[in-house]
């Protein structure tokens, strides 16, 4: 079934843009990879900037520093939120590898590599 949110293949789900594919993956320019970017570095990178210029307009002592200030601190959640994404789906690889291996290990006998 190819419902929006259905798996359609390992590691692709259908109707999220938001999602790369695995051609996205392994093309060094694609779309995914453009994106994934952009999200992870240039979204915080560019609103920790519009921070600092409202800090420095602000002088450290108007309104305007003070949402200078809420916006670098927003710049650092944005890029918490992205490494803590990362390391949860680094964490489920890890998984699946250990889950590969113990099969491994069930059909054969001895751990993979040995």
């Amino acid at each position: 079934m190819n419902a929006v949110g259905s798996v359609d293949g390992p590691g692709v789900v259908a109707g999220h843009y938001l999602v790369m594919t695995s051609n996205d993956r392994d093309e060094p320019g694609g779309s995914g990879r453009i994106l994934l970017t952009a999200t992870r570095v240039w979204v915080p990178v560019a609103i920790a900037v519009a921070g600092v210029v409202l800090i420095v307009i602000g002088h450290g002592r108007t309104a305007a520093a003070g949402a200078g200030v809420s916006l670098v601190i927003a710049a650092v959640i944005v890029w918490m939120v992205n490494w803590m994404y990362r390391m949860s789906i680094e964490s489920n690889r890890e998984r699946d590898r250990e889950e590969e291996a113990r099969e491994y290990f069930d059909r054969h006998g001895r751990w993979p590599g040995e």
